[in-house]
């Protein structure tokens, strides 16, 4: 049995993932959220497997809240479930340390797959093609290269932190300001 945790800003996505999910053996919505806030509120009463987030929240975003969770690790496996067409979101949900990556517009079975994967401890996130690299690398410090392509490898945080020889709160702040570089992208990232 693996428990969902659900945050969407609209009522009419978490109702209908709810609806669906209950229909799907093994699969257990043990609660749904509308924003951050009350999102960490389901989560410290919860004890979801994973959580699906949109990227786009009323009172933050998916993205920052994964990172949250990433740093205190103890949260739930994390899946950005989003509305959002852009591509560079692959990138950096692996660098925020999502788990997976599913487009609203994919079909139920897809979703399914990549809860199951991820609560096994596996990967549903799209690769990171060569050109993606190149135009996020134009946007970053070249001090936050090799770190970028340790968190796209998704590299444990602990051989992260050694490799670089800082600890955990400097890393995480290294992650926060590499996030922010990524998100405001000196140019488009290709597909």
């Amino acid at each position: 049995m693996t428990r969902i945790a659900i945050i969407d800003p609209q009522p009419a996505v978490r109702a209908g993932l709810s609806v669906l999910l209950r229909a799907e053996p093994g699969l257990v919505p043990i609660g749904a959220a509308s924003g951050i806030a009350d999102g960490e509120t389901l989560l410290r009463r919860s004890r979801a497997d994973v959580l699906l987030v949109e990227h786009r929240l009323l009172d933050g975003d998916g993205v920052s809240l994964c990172r949250r969770l990433r740093a205190a690790g103890d949260g739930p496996r994390v899946i950005l479930y989003t509305a959002a067409e852009d591509r560079a979101l692959a990138l950096i949900a692996r660098v925020a340390g999502a788990d997976g990556l599913v487009a609203k517009t994919a079909p139920p079975s897809e979703l399914f797959e990549a809860i199951r994967m991820v609560a096994r401890g596996g990967c549903a996130l799209p690769p990171v093609t060569r050109d993606q690299l190149d135009a996020a690398a134009h946007g970053v410090e070249a001090d936050d290269l090799a770190l970028l392509a340790m968190l796209v490898d998704r590299t444990p945080p602990a051989e992260v932190a050694e490799t670089l020889r800082m600890d955990r709160r400097r890393l995480a702040g290294r992650i926060e300001r590499l996030l922010g570089r990524l998100r405001r992208g000196a140019r488009p990232i290709p597909a």
